[in-house]
């Protein structure tokens, strides 16, 4: 059973991107740095935002896996 969640956790990495707010709030963001006239800065900044987006997904799943472990170990105590 941890498997098949766990499979399911690495395949769908876009569960954030179903999220309404996330998607209004990046859209927002994407709205500003459009207005950014040096093209060069925009990319620099889009790039690390992009950057940090990912890092925080990654940490996120990477907790998701942790409480669903602990989950099922507690489970299996009782």
């Amino acid at each position: 059973m941890f498997r098949k969640k766990y499979n399911y956790l690495k395949k769908d990495r876009y569960w954030k991107e179903k999220n309404k707010d996330y998607l209004k709030e990046l859209q927002s963001f994407l709205d500003k740095a459009d207005n950014i006239e040096d093209e060069s800065l925009k990319k620099k900044i889009i790039g690390q935002m992009l950057k940090c987006d990912d890092i925080l997904t990654k940490l996120a799943e990477e907790e998701f896996i942790k409480f669903y472990k602990s989950g099922l170990k507690d489970s299996k105590k009782e």
